[in-house]
This record gives C-alpha cells, sequence and structure tokens, in this order.
C-alpha cells in the first residue's frame, strides 16, 4: 500500500506554491494524497515563521498534531518557522520527527526516506543550504479555482531593517524562463483565466542572472505564450523599480491588469531611512502621477507599517497626510513588530504597543473613508469579475482591483460558474466591497 501524506500551508502565496510542490514531488515517487491528516501517514506543516503571530499559529497546530497523531504517523515541520528557529520548534514541540528548512523544499524526499528507513524517529534534517528553485519536472504553481499563482523568483537582496525574509530564504534566486514558459503552458492547458506572477519582489526579477529589465522581457514571452489567459497580475513591486517599460507595458498590454500592490512601508524620510528603505517620496509622487495620467483606471495598493523604533507623532501625521494625498484604492496596515535577527532590532522598541494600536486605527479609519468613496464610484458601471465561489444563490467574485485574500470582492446576486471571467453592473458599494448583478 502507498505511504500517505497531508500538507498544511500556512502563510502568503508563496509557501503555497512550495507545498503544492512538494506535494507534487512526493505524489510522483509514489506517495499518496491523504482525504485529512488523521487519515495519513505522513503531516507535512509548511510553516510560516515572518512575524510573531505567524509564529504562534504554526507552533499551536504543531502541538495540536503532535498531541493527537497515532505512533505510527510522522510529523515533519518545514518551511520559514524551521528555517529560522529550529531549536525553538524542537524545544517547544518535541513531537516533531522531523525538520526540513525553506531553501530547498524539494528535500521533503530525502527526509521521508530518512524517516523510514530509521530505526528511530527524531530526526533533525535541517537544510540551510542555497535556495534552489527549481526540481525534476516539478511546476511551482498553486491553483485555486480560476485563478493560478506562479512563482518566478524566491529570496531577497533588499536589506529592510524590519524584515527576517533575507535572513529567511537567502539572496534571490530567480527562476529561469523556459521553466516560467512551461509552467505558464501547463496553465493554459488548464484554460486558467487570471495567472498572477509572485515573488518577494517581481520587479527584480533576472537581475541575479544578469539581465538589467528582465520582468518586462518575461512579461513578453508570457503574453505570447499563453495568449487566451486574459488577466495577468503582478505581485509585489518594489518603489522605485518600476521601470519605464513595465509601465508602457501596463498601458498597451490590456491583459496586463492595470494594478500594482507596492508597499511603501511609510512615508516619512526619516522613518523609510531606519528602515532601509528608499526615502525619496518625491520620486513616489511622481511615478504614481506618471502612471495614473497614463493608466486612467489604474489600482494601486501599498503597505504601511505603524509604530517603527522612533515614529513620532510629526512623522506618523506625515503618514497620515500623504495617505489622504495619495488616495490609494487599498492599503494594508500593520503594527511594528520587533523582530530577532533584523537590523530594527537593535533600535529601541519605543512606541508602546496601545499608541501603535492607536495609530493602526486612525490610519484605517482615514483609509475606510477613502476606499468607500472609490468604490462609490464604481456603482451604475460595468466591470469584468472572475467568480470564485458560490453558494445560498449568491456569488463571491473579484474585480481587477482585486488580488485574492488580501482586497475585496465582488458580491453578485446570482450563482454564477466559478472560475469564469463575467460582466456585471455594481449596484452598491461598500467600505471594501462591492455588490453587483450580472449582465
Amino acid at each position: 500500500m502507498k505511504k500517505s501524506f497531508y500538507i498544511y500551508a500556512l502563510g502568503c502565496p508563496k509557501n503555497s506554491v512550495d507545498s503544492q510542490s512538494m506535494a507534487e514531488l512526493l505524489h510522483k515517487h509514489g506517495y499518496a494524497f491523504a482525504a485529512d491528516r488523521h487519515a495519513a501517514d505522513v503531516i507535512i506543516v509548511n510553516t510560516c515563521g515572518f512575524i510573531e503571530p505567524a509564529r504562534t499559529e504554526a507552533l499551536d497546530l504543531l502541538k495540536e498534531i503532535a498531541s493527537e497523531k497515532r505512533t505510527s504517523q510522522y510529523l515533519i515541520a518545514a518551511g520559514c518557522l524551521t528555517q529560522r528557529e529550529s531549536e525553538l520548534v524542537a524545544r517547544q514541540v518535541p513531537g516533531v520527527d522531523a525538520m526540513l528548512g525553506t531553501r530547498r523544499w524539494m528535500d521533503i524526499l530525502p527526509v521521508m526516506k530518512k524517516l523510514e528507513d530509521s530505526a528511530q524517529k527524531d530526526i533533525r534534517f535541517i537544510n540551510t543550504s542555497p535556495l534552489m528553485m527549481e526540481a525534476e519536472d516539478i511546476p511551482r504553481v498553486v491553483q485555486y479555482g480560476g485563478y493560478a499563482y506562479l512563482k518566478i523568483a524566491d529570496g531577497c537582496d533588499r536589506r529592510c531593517a524590519f524584515c527576517a525574509i533575507p535572513n529567511i530564504k537567502g539572496p534571490q534566486v530567480s527562476r529561469r524562463m523556459e521553466n516560467i514558459l512551461h509552467d505558464v503552458n501547463r496553465l493554459a492547458d488548464l484554460k486558467i483565466q487570471e495567472l498572477i506572477l509572485i515573488a518577494q519582489d517581481v520587479t527584480s526579477y533576472g537581475h541575479d542572472m544578469g539581465m538589467k529589465d528582465g520582468l518586462p522581457d518575461l512579461l513578453m514571452e508570457i503574453m505570447k505564450t499563453a495568449p487566451h489567459i486574459p488577466w495577468v497580475r503582478l505581485l509585489y513591486t518594489y518603489p522605485g523599480q518600476i521601470s519605464s517599460r513595465l509601465i508602457e507595458m501596463l498601458v498597451e498590454q490590456p491583459r496586463l491588469l492595470p494594478y500594482l500592490d507596492i508597499p511603501l512601508q511609510h512615508a516619512h524620510p526619516d522613518v523609510l531611512r531606519r528602515m532601509h528603505r528608499p526615502a525619496n517620496m518625491h520620486q513616489v509622487r511622481d511615478t504614481i502621477a506618471e502612471m495614473r495620467a497614463r493608466i486612467p483606471n489604474l489600482a494601486i495598493r501599498s503597505t504601511f507599517i505603524v509604530g517603527f523604533p522612533g515614529e513620532s507623532d510629526t512623522e506618523f501625521q506625515s503618514l497620515l497626510d500623504f495617505v489622504d494625498e495619495m488616495q490609494f484604492d487599498r492599503v494594508g496596515i500593520f503594527p511594528y513588530y520587533h523582530e530577532k535577527g533584523t537590523a530594527a532590532f537593535r533600535l529601541k522598541d519605543n512606541v508602546s504597543p496601545e499608541l501603535k494600536e492607536e495609530r493602526l486605527q486612525q490610519l484605517a479609519a482615514l483609509q475606510e473613508d477613502i476606499s468607500e468613496q472609490k468604490n462609490r464610484q464604481f456603482i451604475g458601471k460595468e466591470m469584468k469579475v472572475i467568480v470564485d465561489g458560490v453558494g445560498e444563490g449568491m456569488s463571491i467574485c473579484r474585480s481587477y482591483r482585486d488580488a485574492p485574500e488580501i482586497d475585496g470582492m465582488v458580491m453578485v446576486e446570482e450563482e454564477l460558474e466559478v472560475g469564469k471571467i463575467t460582466a456585471v453592473e455594481i449596484t452598491a458599494a461598500l467600505v471594501h466591497d462591492l455588490v453587483a448583478k450580472k449582465i
């Protein structure tokens, strides 16, 4: 009988791609998918370890599984948390049988073999060697209904003071273009309607391979390779790295969605310098103004951190003023987490948790007003939406303005075909979402 496995994917879509790739690799080598964890011979938890809440979630799940698993079951902890905090996992979850870091997900095969061949469990198999993107003929995608994420690079060369990703994942490694296009072809054969390219920074694609502006080159090849995929979305773009060629493509290529996620993190130059982030806000304003002038329907999402060490009332007010001025379509807001191993950990975490929460709520309230006003502009207009799910006479959809799971939704009062792009008319606007009827 085949050995079976079950995988949990925690954290971001990039982790989901790694989890799917592990599953594909295991299945290719004779392992079977289990319907649930209780029926599995091996349970894999692909963890997130980016910030404290993610670590807590992962540890809680590992503890729960370890307390319930049968004597004959194995529990493998994989991913960012084990790469970053292997000793913590071993100490807090002694029921974990093996661990695997995030940089070489394909080593799940030797880990499984070691478990099966070992006379006793408790194998601490941590691989911290350089990141590898490819393994055999395994696609680097994960599909949900009509859309799919495709990973084009992993790791990061940026050294943002608050971020542990370069320590966890290592420097950026871009995938070879021919391998990406091979995955695009597979997705096109599956009639995927929305292709979402993901990396820590898609605008840096190819830099490690000597390409100066590799993303537009890749996009052009994707457009030629898969002319029948109607939507292509980018996640995420780095401030100051949105090239003129990329802007030109957003203008000229209707299948490249006019949606950019540009995590700015703050607006005051002094805070940005402490964050080791681009601090030229004049350039940011000029780039956004140029893009909006040339792409009138452009939707921009950004992310901001409140309560970074030393953030004064004046610096926070400049962030409020900037968000009010820029009128972003979507904004994600996070309190600063004092993370060991980051450059910011050397700074004093001198903004109280209460003040961080107060500032978060103040910025969120401002953005909610902006978001509702922007949504109201679409009432009575026609939009195309992709259908993600249906139930009880309602369809949950997304427009070009909405990336899965992080933005809003368009609720259509009718059950439509899941995975299809459909024309609707917007009938009402909420703070984050829209209501529509099918045309």
